[in-house]
């Protein structure tokens, strides 16, 4: 099916949604859901279809061109098209990288926008949307995993218009951490922080997983800076806000995996040995085998960590 479907979507144009959004699900759903030959196999039938890619990379430019929604609890067809497109770009990428894959034609993103959806630097946030936004926080982790360095993606690190503007990096910290800025570092971690203040859980999710990307990524690059952006005060009040209200506020998946991710990096200003006995008290009076998959999951972590 895979053939017909891949053929299908590279004949439709961005518009098409009707269409195209259940046909890039399917596409998805393919690479995730069945055995790894058989996944190596599915790459390689999408990344053989220049079509296809040609149609991904309108349809990400799209998300350029959309507005603010007037209704941000309603997720539009042409939304859903957009949160599938970087689905699936995220996920090519990352079993491109994984079996080697030949590419036949490279994607190009402008970096600078990719991070303005998250860090909604303009006066009105391009995307309001939390699955829009989860969908793009997905493909950054896969970049980011890849040190920007993708035989399918071509990165574009400043717009134009910032290319005309702004200074090439202007200290060693840039040169290091390129193509980010240390700039675009902290206006994402704030950003990121200030989602999770919301407590939605889709986005608290990907917030927190891409919180750990960034962190890893800094660290390979700059070990002094990853250490400083763990270690920020702020983070202490992020963690109060996230435990108020709530039983066992301490066993929420987010909190334990920022916990988690405060302790690797050794931010004793930001979680303290109160804290982890808390974490333990809690963990041994609850019933373990009760815990939703992902609790377990990231109780686990917190205590390898530990």
């Amino acid at each position: 099916l895979l053939f017909p479907v891949s053929n299908l979507c590279g004949k439709c144009r961005p518009r098409d949604t009707d269409l195209l959004q259940p046909s890039l699900n399917f596409l998805y759903c393919s690479l995730h859901q069945t055995t790894p030959c058989s996944q190596q196999r599915a790459v390689a039938v999408l990344l053989s279809n220049v079509s296809l890619l040609e149609l991904l990379q309108k349809v990400l430019e799209c998300t350029w061109l959309r507005s603010s929604p007037s209704e941000p609890a309603y997720l539009s067809s042409e939304d859903a098209l957009l949160c599938s497109g970087w689905l699936l770009v995220a996920s090519l990428l990352l079993y491109q990288h994984r079996y080697n894959t030949e590419v036949h034609q490279t994607l190009s993103l402008d970096l600078t926008k990719v991070l303005n959806a998250v860090i909604f630097r303009k006066k009105k946030p391009i995307l309001l949307l939390a699955p829009c936004l989860v969908s793009i926080m997905q493909f950054l982790r896969a970049v980011l995993r890849q040190n920007f360095s993708s035989s399918l993606l071509v990165i574009v690190g400043q717009s134009a218009a910032q290319d005309a503007t702004q200074p090439q990096p202007s200290s060693l910290q840039d040169a290091a951490l390129h193509p980010l800025a240390m700039q675009q570092v902290f206006s994402l971690v704030v950003s990121l922080q200030n989602l999770l203040v919301h407590k939605d859980l889709l986005l608290s999710q990907a917030v927190v997983a891409c919180l750990e990307t960034l962190v890893e990524y800094l660290y390979v690059k700059n070990q002094d800076v990853a250490l400083h952006v763990a270690s920020q005060p702020w983070h202490r009040f992020l963690l109060f806000t996230l435990l108020s209200g709530g039983q066992k506020p301490f066993l929420q998946p987010e909190v334990l995996r920022l916990m988690t991710l405060f302790l690797r990096y050794q931010s004793s200003n930001i979680i303290s040995q109160k804290e982890i006995s808390q974490i333990l008290q809690e963990a041994a009076e609850a019933n373990l085998a009760e815990l939703p998959e992902a609790t377990s999951r990231a109780l686990h972590l917190f205590l390898c960590q530990v």
